[in-house]
């Protein structure tokens, strides 16, 4: 199936739920891309053992598609100033959900809660700011289903997927801030940047947003 191999068939077998896909990605490391930026394919990351947020979630809807879910992928697009983050979206009783591989205290998983994908993007607003306090997320994308790609063997690719992640910027995003909102948004306190400077992983020094591809 998707000409996974044994080893990938037994893994997937046993992440049969979101919440066993999201430990699971909790225990890969994250991947600063020290040396040149990359866009691992699930396989990879599981060759690897590094995935940053766009990896981790398309490993995530890979193995949401092996157990029946579509595999879908959102963007969530930041100030020029902040990185983007991709999440892989998921339903539950008509609910939205979402994995999501990060290095920080925030922008994390999501309980199938939501009622629709705008009210689970909105769900991260307030956790995405740069160190400075300043909140950064200004649109996404409606839920892409990465089936479309099969053709390309996405899943099991021994070659980078950066065609998807060339996808995903072209995509038309939606806004979720008006100007006269964004002049008036009030800054992170300072207790919630401390927080936000909690990593998992031992944290690059050059990385100081709370989104983006290494997040």
């Amino acid at each position: 199936m998707f000409s996974l191999n044994k080893e990938e068939i037994t893994l997937f077998k046993k992440l049969n739920t979101p919440a066993k896909i999201q430990d699971f990605l909790e225990t890969i490391p994250i991947n600063f891309e020290r040396g040149q930026q990359t866009c691992f394919s699930p396989r990879q990351v599981l060759q690897f053992r590094k995935a940053h947020c766009m990896e981790g979630a398309m490993l995530a809807a890979a193995i949401l598609y092996f157990h029946g879910h579509k595999p879908l992928i959102v963007d969530l697009r930041a100030h020029r100033k902040d990185k983007d983050h991709a999440i892989a979206v998921f339903k539950v009783d008509g609910k939205w959900g979402a994995i999501s591989k990060t290095n920080h205290a925030v922008l994390r998983y999501r309980e199938p809660i939501y009622h629709s994908i705008r009210e689970l993007v909105m769900s991260y607003f307030h956790e995405y700011f740069l160190n400075n306090g300043k909140k950064t997320l200004r649109s996404y994308t409606i839920p892409v289903d990465l089936s479309k790609f099969n053709s390309r063997n996405w899943i099991t690719s021994e070659d980078e997927l950066w065609y998807i992640d060339q996808y995903l910027n072209k995509a038309p995003h939606i806004p979720i801030l008006n100007k006269k909102q964004i002049k008036n948004l009030r800054p992170a306190d300072p207790v919630e940047i401390q927080a936000g400077k909690l990593t998992t992983w031992p944290a690059s020094p050059k990385r100081t947003s709370r989104g983006g591809k290494q997040s």
